[in-house]
């Protein structure tokens, strides 16, 4: 398909048709061909329009959580709300043979089948923060197609999730009971930016989950109070980050959270704070994409190509410091390379 029969397919296509056509976009918009990143270029320029009304909301916690399990249930209860629900899962790359299992399609088969679902797993492809590289495009095809619910799936490796943070309206952190619960609650990076954190598997240990949701509260109040100035805990505008406590496998806890994200999206729409964000994050989207462009564009400067591989070399030899190399490349980019190397 051409952008213009993607456009029309992803706009007033059929659900099938309207399915194959998000596919095709996002594969096309994943592509670093140059001829194919103009065509997604020109395509989300065109869909852009019809984006901004979905809630963007971002999932994240370390492997093992039920982040998969949480999604479906969540949008199988979404989708009896009578809700069209978006699911991009993020999966990790190999370091080593840089394939990945995109498994998590297989570990939501009831959600997977539902017409007013789409999931579309993507490697993460190296990209550091639990996301794609094209998660952000992604997205604006999902919300563009019509769909009220766009979750994000990170991959779920650390505290370093913190890139979906910065695409999503709502950022939400699983937790675990019995998992070093007061001392993860502290940690910088992950629990400071998460807006609702869920306490899943709540069912298997009734006073550990009670345990951890008064420790993880406590502590986030905390982080409030030093250093966060979205997070006044004595402003009654702003929203206060909130625990609550889940059984994704037994279905228990939907409603509440799906309330308290409701309440979220509300007071912050009162507020101005979600406008805000969002326009916040189209500009560190629009300068991280000038970053990965000036590097590649770096890599392609044929005075570049000519010197990196002697300079590779003599890094690699012990000849010359990394720091020094670097700098030589960064002159011969720019016109002015040193005589440096003989």
């Amino acid at each position: 398909m051409v952008p213009a029969q993607l456009l029309q397919g992803i706009l007033h296509g059929t659900p099938m048709a309207q399915r194959r056509a998000m596919a095709k976009a996002i594969t096309l918009l994943e592509s670093t061909r140059a001829d194919h990143r103009a065509q997604g270029d020109a395509l989300l320029t065109a869909l852009l329009p019809h984006t901004g009304k979905a809630l963007r909301l971002g999932i994240s916690g370390v492997p093992g959580v039920g982040k998969s399990t949480f999604i479906e249930a969540l949008g199988l209860y979404l989708v009896g709300q009578g809700l069209r629900v978006a699911v991009l899962a993020i999966d990790p790359s190999s370091s080593v043979s840089g394939g990945s299992i995109l498994g998590d399609k297989t570990r939501m088969e009831q959600l997977s089948m539902h017409e007013s679902a789409y999931i579309r797993p993507s490697p993460s492809g190296g990209t550091l923060g639990g996301v794609a590289e094209k998660t952000r495009e992604s997205l604006l095809v999902c919300e563009a197609a019509g769909y009220d619910v766009v979750i994000v799936e990170t991959v779920g490796v650390g505290q370093s999730e913190t890139a979906v943070h910065g695409m999503t309206d709502m950022f939400c952190v699983l937790q675990l009971p019995n998992a070093g619960d007061d001392l993860q609650a502290i940690k910088k990076g992950v629990m400071e930016l998460a807006d609702l954190v869920v306490i899943n598997k709540a069912d298997i240990d009734p006073h550990a989950a009670t345990r951890a949701q008064a420790q993880i509260t406590s502590s986030l109040r905390l982080l409030g109070f030093h250093g966060n100035p979205d997070r006044d805990p004595h402003d009654g505008q702003q929203w206060q980050p909130q625990v609550l406590q889940i059984s994704a496998l037994q279905h228990q806890g939907m409603d509440a959270f799906w309330d308290a994200v409701q309440r979220y999206r509300q007071l912050q729409t009162a507020n101005g704070r979600l406008a805000l964000r969002r326009e916040r994050q189209a500009l560190a989207w629009m300068w991280e994409r000038i970053d990965s462009g000036l590097k590649q564009a770096f890599r392609a400067h044929p005075r570049v190509q000519a010197l990196l591989p002697s300079l590779q070399h003599d890094v690699a030899a012990g000849r010359i410091a990394a720091g020094t190399a670097a700098r030589n490349l960064l002159a011969a980019q720019s016109g002015q390379a040193q005589a440096a190397i003989d």
